[in-house]
């Protein structure tokens, strides 16, 4: 632990000591396995937004408030796997020289506390001043970095990847003691909904980028999860992660009920996807409200078996789950029981005073096989709200409203 705290401050000495830290190699992290009692638990911190207003003193009080609610947090849920979901950096703040260095402050807490992590990149992490690629480069100087760049080329984006996760019992890393012939009890998804703007170290021009998960990793998740079905011989329960939600979120957000989908829903009207882009791919808003780019994804999505949930940020002010089963109206794609869940804001940064923290996912492989999954939401004041259980029944259950807390600065 002091070897890697003496890197960790050299680390954010500035880019001259950068050489002491990449020495790491992530390739090959022990395999994400369940543990002994068959529960795999997972934090997600989203919109951190840190880095927003570095020039000012406001901005250094609220990335400390912020990496203490990610300290905070761990040490009441000791996960798994921490993701990382999207607007890690508010990159329209900060600048080239040092944008992505606030990579170092994000992951100090897991490295602390040799926690694991994987990323998805946001709008904010999108930026002139800020290249995504620099982020994931910069992710990878500390151990336990699992965030991947699967699909090639610069319209993809750079986050998508997936992660298998093994039963307790079977250890894929050790070949000779049967490892070999380990099967994934669980699949994780993680996506680049892109956004923001294009980086540029030359003539800072400011080109608006694709809001939408691309169509070659649309491509890709169907092919490489086909492969996995055929090699695997079953259908692999899986979950996914990505920043923007998608249109769908935005058709059933008419139909959400405080006490049967527990949490905030102060944003109406759903900050989605392929929003601000007309159909033809013109960016152009307020004219083109949305433009329809996500279709391909819902679809994917939708049909894909055993995919029991989408994770996602980006609205502050949305932290509830919907159960997206059949047609839903104004939506050309049916559900096939897939859970749309918001996160919870967890940064200082960013806009809006809700109450910060993250979303829990506590999976147990003994209800894989009916595609249910626990899900709750811990506060920086290390409440617990929301607490729900995403099942068959889940759209119809009653739970306890969620009281819309508030915190300042």
């Amino acid at each position: 632990m002091l070897h890697v705290s003496i890197l960790l401050l050299a680390a954010l000495a500035g880019p001259s000591r950068q050489a002491a830290v990449r020495q790491f190699d992530n390739t090959n992290l022990p395999a994400l396995r369940f543990n002994a009692d068959g529960n795999f638990k997972i934090t997600v911190f989203s919109d951190m937004h840190f880095g927003m207003y570095s020039w000012l003193p406001r901005g250094q009080k609220e990335d400390k408030k912020t990496a203490k609610v990610i300290n905070d947090i761990l040490d009441y849920e000791r996960p798994d796997l921490v993701v990382l979901n999207g607007d890690l950096i508010n990159g329209d703040g900060t600048f080239a020289h040092n944008s992505t260095h606030y990579i170092d402050h994000i992951v100090k807490p897991m490295v602390d506390r040799k926690l694991t992590w994987a990323s998805t990149y946001g709008n904010h992490d999108h930026q002139l001043n800020l290249p995504a690629e620099g982020s994931f480069e910069r992710e990878h100087t500390w151990p336990g970095a699992r965030t991947r760049r699967m699909v090639p080329g610069l319209a993809a984006g750079v986050t998508n990847y997936f992660l298998p996760v093994y039963p307790a019992n079977c250890d894929p890393d050790n070949v000779d003691g049967g490892g070999k012939d380990c099967a994934p009890e669980l699949l994780l998804w993680f996506f680049d909904s892109r956004g923001g703007y294009y980086h540029s170290s030359v003539d800072k021009t400011r080109t608006p980028q694709p809001n939408w998960v691309d169509s070659s990793v649309v491509e890709w998740f169907r092919k490489t999860n086909a492969e996995l079905k055929c090699r695997y011989r079953k259908v692999i329960p899986s979950l996914a992660f990505v920043h923007i939600p998608v249109n769908a979120t935005d058709a059933v957000q008419k139909h959400w009920d405080p006490t049967r989908h527990p949490g905030i829903n102060d944003e109406v009207g759903v900050a989605m996807q392929g929003q601000g882009w007309c159909p033809e791919g013109k960016h152009d808003w307020p004219r083109c409200k949305y433009g329809g780019q996500d279709v391909p994804f819902m679809q994917a999505l939708a049909q894909t078996g055993g995919m029991m949930g989408l994770f996602y940020g980006h609205d502050h002010g949305n932290t509830w789950c919907y159960k997206w089963t059949g047609d839903v109206q104004g939506l050309p794609v049916p559900g096939n029981g897939m859970n749309l869940c918001f996160g919870q804001h967890t940064g200082y940064g960013g806009y809006g005073d809700w109450i910060r923290g993250a979303r829990e996912i506590v999976i147990s492989q003994d209800k894989l096989k009916d595609r249910v999954f626990e899900s709750h939401m811990r506060l920086e004041t290390g409440e617990v709200v929301g607490s729900i259980t995403l099942n068959s029944t889940y759209n119809g259950d009653v739970y306890p409203v969620t009281p819309n807390q508030k915190t300042y600065l």
